[in-house]
């Protein structure tokens, strides 16, 4: 996702607040509205990755403490030409993962416990290619803004009892009620209109990267029926960042609405098989001074031919 995409998103967030502000305050809540956005977008965009990670529980580990992810995405981060990004467990059972990150050199990638346990070796390479392809695509800064101020605007719905009997409100009682109903609403449209996009996108990008479409769209689909039995206790207290994770994370998310911040789980595995069906994926660039030309991407490392194949080991084993 572009810088310039990424700055439309902002604008249209702190929009928002504007309207609300006026409604909630008529031009003085305006000010203050502006005031309090502005404020958000910079802080958001040097601490919403931090935010996040504590509000999920997430604990960083090194080599030593998870060994064999943490080598998965190290070998995938060479292949996209990344930087290596910190790696975040998350103790829960729900099985899921996402990035975080203002762009590529201040990264994390954080899987739960959960997925550690349910997937096979390919399986966590083509969920963590996934996760470095937004990483990649700096979808990781939109997604964290949209995070910390959507639950911004949905706090000041829930504040709006407060603030409405303002005397500058323009519509009284009746603007205080609909920004109520209309706030959560529209917090949760700017979600969905870059959640799904980019859903395909990074499905696309991750296949590229790990070289395995079929290997992410089985993952998908076990991601899927763990998120649907297990309760994501933290994303429920947090709703606001379900749109970060690799598959909703919300209870009845499975469900395709009109407010689904994730794309038909049918949709996103029937694009991969079609994908690994006729090729149509390109591999990733590789680095010209240490990498020759190459019309493939090999499945994996010579070092990891041993486990690759063989279930899931190290952390999750």
């Amino acid at each position: 996702m572009s810088y310039a995409r990424t700055a439309l998103l902002m604008a249209a967030m702190t929009a928002l607040f504007l309207v609300f502000g006026l409604m909630l305050g008529g031009q003085s809540g305006v000010i203050i509205a502006f005031v309090i956005a502005a404020g958000m977008n910079m802080f958001a965009y040097w601490n919403a990755d931090k935010m996040v990670l504590s509000m999920h529980g997430a604990r960083h580990v090194s080599e030593r403490d998870a060994p064999e992810l943490y080598g998965i995405v190290r070998r995938l981060a060479r292949r996209a030409d990344l930087p290596m990004p910190k790696v975040y467990i998350i103790d829960n059972n729900q099985p899921n993962a996402f990035a975080t990150g203002r762009n590529p050199e201040n990264a994390a990638v954080a899987a739960t416990t959960g997925l550690l346990r349910t997937l096979s070796h390919d399986e966590v390479s083509g969920v963590m290619a996934h996760e470095l392809a937004h990483v990649k695509n700096r979808d990781t800064l939109i997604m964290t803004i949209t995070a910390t101020i959507a639950g911004a605007i949905s706090m000041l719905a829930n504040f709006a009892l407060f603030f409405g009997g303002n005397r500058n409100n323009p519509l009284g009682i009746i603007g205080t009620i609909l920004m109520m109903i209309l706030a959560p609403m529209a917090a949760m449209l700017v979600q969905m209109a870059i959640s799904r996009t980019r859903e395909f996108a990074a499905d696309k990008e991750g296949a590229a990267i790990s070289g395995q479409p079929l290997a992410l769209a089985s993952a998908l689909a076990r991601l899927h029926q763990g998120a649907a039995i297990n309760i994501n206790e933290s994303a429920e207290r947090s709703p606001a960042t379900a749109h970060l994770f690799i598959v909703n994370p919300l209870k009845g998310g499975s469900i395709d609405s009109l407010f689904s911040t994730h794309p038909r789980m049918e949709d996103r595995i029937s694009r991969l098989e079609a994908m690994a069906a006729t090729g149509n994926y390109a591999p990733v660039s590789r680095t010209k001074t240490r990498r020759s030309a190459t019309t493939s991407v090999p499945t994996s490392d010579p070092r990891e031919k041993e486990s690759s194949g063989k279930g899931p080991r190290g952390p999750w084993g």
